[in-house]
């Protein structure tokens, strides 16, 4: 028993880290961006200091900077490695799937139960380009930082002392708290939001890199901000009138994609293993978190 205590209080402090980073990146663009909304909102300049600050974070996260000592512990903790093109397109394609079923879903949650319509700033009146500029930073926000911290090293580190479906699982569960504060302490968003993180933490855990996690869950809060957020207003309670056909619709949607997603997720699994099998067929696979650059290319709580 005492032997494990110390094991065990590193994983709660490093989950208890992963929370506060994600928590305290998220509130530094939320401060950066409410200040240029309301002093220059013509000028999207909350977008460039962000984006420069998560660089940094990137790289720190990645293995630069002091102490040197821990820059390659820093570097494996982060998992950011380059994947085989196949398995990385598979990984994608699992997501996306799981992105569309998760789009049906959230309508569907809103209109047999309560959940609270999201607050979205009123953008309409703003450049279209920094609207663009603004929502693609906020999507990036959120993924860089969750995946680095959760995906990255605190499911790594869960990785090597439980099996992968109970990692995955503690820590889909370790970012709740995270997921309350900005969302509300309701069931049905609470439920959504695990969903959401059992997906993107198979993904990682499967693949060994957050690079896939990152581009999916970015693509997602995009289609969220632009397509599936905005119409929150527009629903009722299917217990007040609002049951209509556009729920059997998001209903179907959620069932058809969720089981299309699920045959992706065999298929990468199997692609996974054969590429853990015969890791000398697979060099390309190098770390690419050694430049923001890579990362980038490739790609609220």
């Amino acid at each position: 028993m005492n032997t494990q205590s110390p094991r065990v209080m590193t994983l709660v402090l490093a989950g208890i880290l992963a929370l506060v980073l994600t928590v305290t990146v998220g509130g530094i663009w939320t401060v950066l961006l409410a200040v240029n909304l309301t002093t220059s909102p013509a000028i999207p300049w909350a977008v460039a200091v962000m984006a420069l600050l998560l660089w940094l974070l990137w790289r720190y996260l990645a293995g630069a900077g002091w102490p040197q000592r821990s820059s390659e512990v820093r570097r494996r903790l982060l998992r950011a490695n380059r994947l085989p093109g196949r398995v990385f397109a598979w990984a994608v394609l699992a997501g996306v799937l799981a992105i569309v079923a998760l789009a049906g879903l959230w309508p569907v949650l809103f209109q047999l139960a309560h959940v609270p319509a999201r607050s979205l700033p009123g953008l309409s009146k703003y450049p279209a380009a920094s609207v663009a500029l603004v929502l693609l930073m906020a999507s990036l926000v959120s993924s860089l930082a969750e995946e680095a911290a959760f995906r990255g090293y605190f499911l790594g580190l869960l990785e090597r002392r439980l099996s992968r479906p109970v990692a995955v699982l503690i820590a889909a569960v370790a970012i709740a708290p995270g997921h309350a504060l900005t969302q509300g302490f309701v069931w049905p968003t609470l439920l959504f939001y695990l969903f959401v993180d059992l997906m993107l933490g198979a993904l990682a855990s499967l693949t060994g890199s957050i690079l896939p996690a990152i581009v999916v869950h970015c693509l997602g809060l995009l289609v969220f901000f632009t397509l599936v957020w905005p119409g929150d207003m527009l629903q009722r309670l299917a217990g007040r009138g609002g049951a209509d056909v556009w729920l059997w619709i998001h209903s179907a949607q959620a069932i058809v994609f969720a089981a299309l997603a699920v045959l992706a997720f065999i298929r990468l699994a199997r692609l996974a293993s054969a590429m853990k099998a015969a890791p000398l067929a697979y060099t390309a696979a190098k770390p690419a978190s050694e430049g923001c650059g890579d990362a980038i290319q490739i790609q609220h709580t």
